[in-house]
């Protein structure tokens, strides 16, 4: 059995301050590419992990992608109670720790190949309470259940104790607020650049326990553009809007930090992008994938970023919105 999963953007988050009972909340765009496809086999006994040639996973990656489907096949198979192994490979990837999602995809695909192989339907917030993810952010659970443009509702205080990062949180998936079928005809450019991967682990624990909480006066800002700019903005399929917002959001609150915390090539290939007249420019989670979204100067866009690429290399992905979710293909 295989299955592919989008990946996403994460825009940002809503509120790390705290004082209305909720943190957290998220802003997200589940996208068509880079994708994950992941085949499952039964097997005597154990789990093996293998890769193919198609999957372009770099050598570093392999620890991390056998480290996570290992733990999320243990924990799904301990919950169901399930005997028996199985064989996984990885037919295309994304990189870890990237800003794109690839933790909770690779866990949730795992766990949908080994219920729907045992006869059991569950649904994606119900497998990611049984691998552990959504703890900070609802975003990837529900690109992999749904797809499209989402917004969550966060966790209440009294739930998750401080803020922490879904990597350091038990917490459940937070409630899906808003969801909405996102501009298909709206380009997206990534780039990847090759500096050191955001900020994870400890470093990515300690950033939440230095600067938080955010001020509320910035949380209270974030909430009125998101509320009145940015969503009205996708509904209406008006990109002059949506990508203001999109750049105002990169100066307020926790994403501000986010972006304070970067290797400096990223603030200087994020200017570069807007220069070439992307509407939007932002980076996703805490990077170090920066994200530009166009609908008529894609290639402008594309030179601009291999431009700014020269000095550390990287990658470039033109892609779009999937406005669905995870899929089995056999």
């Amino acid at each position: 059995m295989i299955i592919e999963t989008p990946s996403r953007l994460h825009l940002t988050l809503l509120d790390l301050n705290g004082i209305y009972g909720r943190i957290d909340g998220g802003v997200g765009i589940t996208l068509k590419n880079p994708c994950l496809k992941l085949e499952a086999e039964s097997a005597h006994n154990g789990i093996e992990v293998g890769f193919s040639k198609s999957s372009q996973l770099i050598s570093d990656y392999v620890h991390d992608y056998t480290i996570k489907i290992e733990n999320s096949a243990i924990k799904i198979k301990n919950k169901l109670e399930i005997e028996g192994g199985f064989k996984f490979t990885v037919e295309t990837a994304f990189p870890p720790h990237s800003g794109l999602g690839s933790g909770t995809q690779l866990s949730l695909a795992v766990a949908k190949l080994i219920s729907t192989m045992n006869d059991q339907d569950l649904t994606a917030l119900d497998l990611a309470k049984i691998v552990g993810r959504g703890g900070t952010s609802g975003i990837g659970v529900e690109s992999f259940e749904n797809g499209g443009f989402i917004i969550d509702g966060g966790h209440k205080c009294n739930e998750k104790e401080g803020f922490l990062p879904s990597s350091a949180s038990c917490a459940s998936p937070p409630p899906i607020i808003a969801r909405y079928d996102f501009p298909e005809d709206w380009r997206i450019i990534l780039v990847i650049p090759e500096v050191e991967r955001g900020v994870s682990g400890a470093k990515e624990v300690d950033a939440f326990q230095t600067y938080c909480p955010i001020p509320l006066k910035e949380v209270e800002r974030l909430s009125h553009i998101i509320l009145m700019k940015l969503m009205p903005s996708v509904l209406e399929a008006d990109l002059d809007t949506f990508g203001d917002a999109v750049n105002k959001i990169q100066t307020i609150g926790f994403k501000r930090i986010e972006n304070k915390l970067q290797n400096p090539y990223i603030a200087k290939i994020m200017n570069e992008l807007m220069v070439a007249g992307a509407a939007g420019v932002g980076m996703s989670s805490f990077g170090p994938t920066i994200f530009a979204v166009t609908d008529t100067n894609e290639l402008d866009i594309v030179n601009a970023a291999n431009d700014a690429l020269n000095d550390v290399g990287g990658e470039i992905i033109c892609t779009s919105a999937q406005n669905s979710g995870a899929k089995l293909l056999n």
